[in-house]
C-alpha cells in the first residue's frame, strides 16, 4: 500500500494543480459510473455542489433514511434537494423505502423472503415477505419520488448492503427494476472505520484500481465513520480520474441498463 500511495499522491497533486490552472483534461479513454446511496445525508449538499462544480452526472439510490437534520431523506423537506438533482440531469433508483436488509430466502421452494427493515413502522423486526411485497417496497420509493419531484425513478434498484438472493433479484425483475451492484474497485470504503482505513488510503486505492466501465459506490453520509469520506476524497477522486482520462456518466448510459424501460 505504501508503494501505491507513493506513486499516486505526487501524480494526484500535479493533476489537481493542473485542474486549478485550467489545463484541459486528456481525451476520454473510459467511463466511470459514480453512484451514491442515501445515508445520514450529512454530505448531501457537499456532494451536490462538488458534482455540479465538475459537471459530473451521477446516479442516486434512495431510501427513506433518518438524517442528521432530524427528518428522513424522502420527507417533503427534501423535495427541493431532489428536484434540483433532477434538473441537473442525474439518475435515480430505489434503495428500498425502509432500507430493508435481506436476511435470506425462506424455504427451498416458493417465493418467501426474510427481511429486516432498518426504518419505518417495522424497524428492527424480522419479517417474511412474498415477492409481491418485496416489489411493493421498491415501488414505494418510486411513488414518493414522483410526489417530491414529479418524475419517475429509473428502472433500477440497489439492495441495502448489496445483499441479494435469487428471489429478491427475481422479484425486482418481475416488477421492472434491475439490480445494480458495484465493481470490486468501486467500493469507496466509506462504511469502514476511519481509524482502521484512512481517507488517503481509500483514495489511493480508487485512483490506482478503477478501470473503464466500473460502477463506484459511496454514501451521502455514514453515521459511524468519524472522518467522513466525501469532504476529503470526492473532489480529488473526480479530478484524479479526469486527469487519467476518464469521463463520468449516469447508469442510463451503462450498457447493462441503458435499454431498460421504466416499470
Amino acid at each position: 500500500m505504501n508503494a501505491i500511495r507513493s506513486a499516486v499522491f505526487p501524480a494526484l497533486l500535479m493533476t489537481w494543480l493542473a485542474a486549478q490552472a485550467g489545463v484541459p483534461a486528456p481525451a476520454c479513454k473510459g467511463t466511470i459510473y459514480l453512484t451514491f446511496d442515501t445515508g445520514s445525508q450529512s454530505q448531501a449538499e457537499l456532494i451536490a455542489a462538488t458534482l455540479k462544480r465538475h459537471q459530473v452526472k451521477a446516479t442516486f439510490f434512495m431510501a427513506n433514511e433518518k438524517t442528521t437534520r432530524g427528518d428522513h431523506s424522502l420527507d417533503p423537506s427534501w423535495a427541493p434537494y431532489w428536484k434540483a438533482r433532477v434538473a441537473e440531469g442525474h439518475a435515480f433508483g430505489s434503495h428500498t423505502f425502509d432500507h430493508v436488509y435481506l436476511q435470506g430466502d425462506a424455504g427451498a421452494t416458493g417465493d418467501a423472503i426474510l427481511v429486516k427493515p432498518q426504518f419505518g413502522l417495522d424497524a428492527g423486526k424480522k419479517l417474511r415477505w412474498s415477492a409481491a411485497q418485496y416489489c411493493e417496497e421498491l415501488k414505494r420509493v418510486d411513488r414518493r419520488f414522483q410526489q417530491l419531484t414529479g418524475e419517475r425513478l429509473d428502472p433500477i434498484w440497489r439492495a441495502p448492503g448489496g445483499r441479494v438472493s435469487q428471489r429478491t433479484l427475481a422479484a425486482g425483475e418481475a416488477c421492472g427494476y434491475h439490480h445494480v451492484g458495484w465493481a470490486k474497485a468501486g467500493f469507496s470504503g466509506d462504511e469502514l472505520a476511519s481509524e482502521a482505513v484512512s481517507n488517503p488510503v481509500l483514495l489511493a486505492r480508487s485512483l490506482a484500481n478503477l478501470k473503464d466501465g466500473d460502477i463506484f459506490v459511496a454514501h451521502m453520509g455514514i453515521w459511524s465513520r468519524k472522518d467522513p469520506w466525501a469532504p476529503a476524497n470526492l473532489e480529488p477522486l473526480i479530478v484524479g480520474l479526469q486527469q487519467q482520462g476518464f469521463c463520468f456518466a449516469t447508469l442510463r448510459a451503462h450498457p447493462d441498463y441503458s435499454s431498460s424501460k421504466r416499470p
